[in-house]
């Protein structure tokens, strides 16, 4: 077994330069060629990247919100699907910092010690729309003093690589709750059956739950306010994925610049005899980076109100507007981030001509990734709901899951 190291590996360090210039070694061939990226979650274990939100005083990095974003925005321009992965793990740990009681600190210091955790919430069929925590897994009381876990989930990104499992369930009086369970305790099937057109590595497939033995202190109490209490959680879990494709905008250009600085043909009515020289597709590329500039500045502007919000916590609840406004910023960032990732990632094609559709090349990988992201809680909703708070003065919807 690999060595974990001592302390946590900082952001924006020489450590994490060097971790993150490794998982972009591989990642176009485990892109292409459709290989599980095991070894590399492994050595997000041993560097315990996954401590990076962990206080200090459980034993990890203490980054602030906006070092976790441009660290997000860096780990996925090394390797889009890793860093989705990693993101049920980071939303576990801002859950636990949030509780930030003696439970919490557990599960914190097992983060904090390189452990990984996935997440089993979301389940298919029926009419339950996204965003409602009601659930048809059972929290089962065992008459031992602990309990049996039954049910199956779906969109369970990342557990396939993760040490525990986060499940959302109910109890017998149909109360939320989470458990916290291994991943290989018996009962507990993880199977890779994601089907997307992208991020097709992450392991976002279902969780079956056969009567899944659970301890006591394996539960953590999910108590759901009606009306909810203001959070940023939300915030942060939408804003990650703007992060991942802000990483994926950064690729795009790094893509199109060498694809014109490799290209030996032109065409004879090209403004200039090497492509490279040609002001058309320097336009072009010019506005890819200045697509990808934009873009992470935007999802760092946002976790800047992340951090604001987190500022003003006050027993796990931070002030209203606060989080309103972190909210609102999270938003805003997917709707501009989204369209422009988008946008890059077809235009790209126009600097390569059609030898840069050849599958070897693997150029619509980004389109791909950036199009299955941008998929989660689509953007149509979100401008819809910026144009009416800005018109109307409508409030933000009152879900956490906004």
């Amino acid at each position: 077994m690999a060595t974990v190291r001592s302390t946590p590996i900082a952001p924006g360090s020489p450590e994490l330069r060097a971790l993150l210039d490794e998982i972009a070694a591989g990642a176009f061939e485990r892109e292409r060629d459709d290989v599980p990226p095991h070894d590399v979650v492994d050595r997000i274990r041993e560097t315990r990247l996954g401590a990076l939100r962990v206080p200090r005083e459980h034993g990890g990095a203490g980054a602030t919100q906006r070092e976790l974003f441009a660290t997000i925005v860096d780990l996925a321009h090394a390797d889009a699907n890793l860093a989705h992965i990693l993101r049920a793990h980071y939303w576990f740990v801002e859950r636990r910092r949030l509780d930030d009681g003696a439970e919490a600190g557990r599960w914190l210091r097992a983060a904090a010690d390189g452990a990984l955790y996935g997440n089993a919430t979301s389940e298919v069929g029926g009419s339950r729309p996204v965003g409602d925590f009601s659930t048809d897994t059972r929290l089962a009381d065992d008459g031992a003093g602990g309990y049996r876990l039954t049910g199956t989930k779906y969109y369970s990104t990342g557990s396939l690589y993760t040490d525990f499992v986060s499940v959302l369930a109910a109890h017998d009086d149909g109360r939320l709750a989470a458990a916290v369970v291994p991943v290989h305790r018996d009962g507990v099937t993880l199977e890779d059956d994601w089907d997307g057109i992208g991020q097709r590595l992450t392991g976002t497939g279902t969780t079956r739950l056969d009567a899944v033995a659970v301890a006591a202190d394996e539960v953590l109490s999910r108590e759901v306010a009606d009306p909810p209490e203001p959070t940023y959680e939300g915030a942060s879990l939408q804003l990650y994925l703007t992060a991942v494709v802000a990483g994926i905008l950064r690729s795009i250009r790094d893509d199109a610049a060498a694809l014109v600085r490799g290209r030996e043909r032109t065409y004879a009515h090209a403004a200039a005899p090497v492509a490279a020289e040609d002001p058309q597709l320097q336009e072009v590329v010019g506005r890819i980076a200045s697509w990808a500039f934009a873009a992470e500045a935007t999802v760092l502007a946002a976790a800047d109100a992340l951090d604001a919000a987190e500022a003003t916590v006050v027993d796990g609840v931070p002030a209203a507007d606060a989080a309103t406004h972190a909210s609102l910023r999270a938003a805003e960032a997917k709707v501009l981030v989204d369209e422009l990732a988008q946008r890059a990632g077809g235009l790209i094609f126009d600097v390569g001509g059609a030898s840069a559709t050849k599958r070897s090349r693997n150029l619509d990988r980004h389109w791909r990734n950036a199009r299955t992201l941008a998929s989660h809680n689509p953007t149509v909703y979100k401008a819809r709901v910026i144009g009416d708070l800005t018109i109307n003065g409508t409030p933000l919807p009152a879900v956490g899951f906004f």
